[in-house]
């Protein structure tokens, strides 16, 4: 779908195989009872089919396949959504994209490196008020001392801290908000697991108590943290708009497959004008979504100006509908649409975590509204 050049086709297909080989639907099933859903064997292949290098420059160990890895990840991102699997895709490349970015040679040589390889994985803590400044999110408080820094907080929603390494968070101190690496090992780290409509992936509320980090734990220099979590936040909405994406294509085939074989008096569902309407509809939606996501994640990986209106956009736009979309698609599977025996839940549950992961539609209409504004010179 977003593949364009014979790398990413490979990258689309070797990736696909793996996930429908390791995560049919009844795996999907299984790892809704089961504490953990990541599987470090499985995860090292998938960093071996190029899931972690492709948001992280050349001189720091990555690398693209198309000389645009924002494009490249959008192919496995979406194909994540369409079979609603598991795995730390989104905090891994986010992380690595901030240690390749400004992250030490230390850090480069040590988490980063190991995180490519898929040695390990990494979670972010997003408390940016980027989105939504009327949140109450950057809770984290750095306090330096001679023995290094002091972090000390909350961070409320967190997607696979129980199973990373490191964590990377914001905090504010005396030089303004910066950036720090969390060994998730450090006394005075606190997990909570939180409850989720995903059945495979876990969140965790994460409550920082003190917790010492070396000075050389931050990442990038300090106080810029507000500008490096929206380039962050980019990268991350990218990732979500194509797992939306994903899972709305695999809802509307399964739906179209039903249309074509339920029979209703005699006739094929699909071959009622009413029903051919709303799928027209369905099917409209999605190629905007799809158009729109492309167009973002090009820009995103290109460095244009307006890469970041066009992410917000996005978000704006397929967060509002995604889930609506699948909605229509369960309504026009009758009473068997809503049970729990039926797929379509599973990929309306990624959905809807994904809409509102960090921020819903409307945190994004304002987003775009405040760099149009921006632009436009505009004064409020």
């Amino acid at each position: 779908m977003f593949a364009e050049t014979p790398d990413q086709e490979l990258l689309e297909t070797s990736t696909s195989r793996f996930l429908d080989s390791h995560y049919p639907v009844a795996r999907i099933r299984q790892l809704a009872d089961e504490d953990t859903t990541f599987d470090a064997a499985l995860w090292r292949e998938g960093a071996a089919l190029g899931w972690t290098t492709l948001l992280v420059p050349e001189a720091a160990g990555g690398g693209s396949l198309s000389g645009n890895g924002v494009a490249d990840l959008l192919i496995v991102a979406r194909l994540f959504g369409h079979h609603a699997a598991p795995g730390p895709l989104l905090g891994t490349n986010v992380v690595a994209a901030a240690l390749g970015r400004w992250g030490s040679p230390g850090q480069q040589a040590g988490p980063l490196a190991d995180l490519l390889s898929g040695e390990a994985v990494a979670a972010w803590g997003h408390t940016s008020t980027a989105v939504s400044p009327t949140a109450s999110r950057s809770a984290l408080l750095a306090t330096a001392l001679d023995a290094g820094v002091v972090l000390s907080g909350r961070v409320p929603i967190v997607e696979g801290a129980s199973d990373a390494t490191h964590l990377l968070v914001s905090a504010s101190g005396t030089d303004g908000r910066s950036q720090y690496l969390v060994p998730l090992g450090a006394p005075g780290v606190e997990l909570t697991r939180l409850n989720s409509v995903d059945l495979t992936r876990r969140y965790d509320d994460v409550v920082l108590r003190d917790v010492l980090v070396p000075s050389d734990a931050v990442v990038g220099a300090l106080g810029s943290a507000d500008d490096h979590d929206e380039e962050l936040l980019d990268l991350a909405a990218t990732m979500l708009l194509a797992e939306m994406v994903g899972a709305m294509d695999r809802a509307f085939a399964i739906t179209l497959e039903w249309t074509v074989d339920r029979y209703s008096f005699g006739r094929p569902l699909g071959s009622y004008q009413a029903i051919k309407h709303r799928m027209a509809d369905i099917r409209t939606q999605l190629e905007a979504s799809e158009a729109i996501a492309a167009r973002a994640a090009r820009a995103l990986g290109r460095g244009d100006a307006d890469a970041r209106s066009l992410v917000s956009a996005g978000m704006a736009y397929v967060a509002g509908n995604g889930p609506e979309l699948i909605q229509e698609c369960v309504q026009l599977h009758g009473g068997i649409g809503v049970t729990y025996e039926h797929d379509l839940h599973l990929f309306l549950r990624r959905t809807l975590i994904d809409a509102t992961l960090f921020g819903s539609s409307t945190d994004f209409e304002r987003r775009l509204g405040a760099l149009v504004v921006a632009a436009e010179g505009i004064s409020q």
